[in-house]
């Protein structure tokens, strides 16, 4: 790694920098919910106005975001577990750090990012014979003939589809089940009040910045995902793992199935592609 760089990312690729300003700064406690040392260090090692930017970091988001990487974390152990040689396709990867977290020393691993981004984890971050990038949008089609050669594909999307209109989702879920029959995906969404919030010209919570946010979907609206393509053959929630203090440990991790609480948590979904 080099030892200082000037990030200029606008718009909504800044908020990778702020996805990973959030995991570090839990990362540096010692009870911390999520082991991210690269993450620490690249916070330390890419210079940029992450307080003036971002503020001072809430450690309640700061734990969420943690989680929420971990439940990702945990839905691609459970895929390679089952497929070991399997190909892991990380749609607007960002400076997300989940490689190194969750590496078997024989998967794939294919991230696709806009230019922006791409040129900081070319400085940054460590690279590997089996990690491929693809630089376009994830709107473009080109990606899917680059991953299309795996046989067993786990597709995710971090904080990336509440940036796309909805028939932009649509198309995108329809064109994974289409191209990956056998795969499976793993995104996460934000619940229309926060999508409403945004387009009223408020930040979201917890951040200075005020990305453009399109889709958004509550809590016990999934089965709706299956409409976009007849070979969704399952649809399922993931809970957030339990975390640290009385309420990440025990409401948090249940809040899918608490009523009070259930539209306001963001879901984070799994997709199944049946096989043709």
């Amino acid at each position: 790694m080099t030892d200082s760089f000037t990030a200029q990312l606008t718009e909504i690729p800044e908020t990778a920098l702020w996805a990973l300003y959030h995991r570090a700064t839990e990362a540096q406690r010692a009870d911390a919910v999520l082991a991210d040392p690269l993450a620490v260090e690249l916070v330390r090692s890419i210079d940029y106005p992450w307080q003036e930017r971002f503020g001072v970091v809430s450690p309640w988001l700061a734990q969420t975001v943690a989680l929420r990487a971990r439940c990702y974390d945990a839905a691609v152990r459970e895929f390679l577990d089952r497929h070991p040689n399997g190909t892991v396709v990380a749609l607007g990867e960002g400076l997300e750090t989940q490689f190194w977290r969750v590496d078997n020393g024989h998967m794939r691993w294919i991230t696709v990012d806009l230019a922006e981004p791409t040129a900081l984890r070319d400085t940054f971050l460590p690279s590997a014979e089996r990690q491929r990038t693809v630089v376009c949008d994830v709107r473009d089609p080109r990606w899917l003939d680059e991953a299309a050669g795996s046989s067993e594909v786990l597709i995710t999307a971090q904080a990336l589809l509440m940036y796309l209109r909805p028939a932009e989702v649509r198309e995108l879920l329809a064109a994974c089940a289409a191209r990956f029959p056998g795969g499976s995906m793993v995104f996460d969404a934000v619940p229309r009040w926060v999508r409403d919030r945004a387009r009223s010209g408020q930040r979201a919570p917890g951040s200075r910045l005020k990305p453009p946010m399109y889709w958004a979907m509550d809590s016990g609206e999934h089965e709706k995902l299956r409409t976009a393509h007849p070979g969704i053959s399952e649809v399922r929630d993931l809970p957030m793992p339990p975390g640290r203090g009385f309420v990440f440990r025990h409401v948090v991790p249940r809040a899918g199935r608490l009523p009070l609480v259930r539209r306001m948590r963001p879901p984070i979904v799994l997709l199944r592609f049946g096989s043709s």
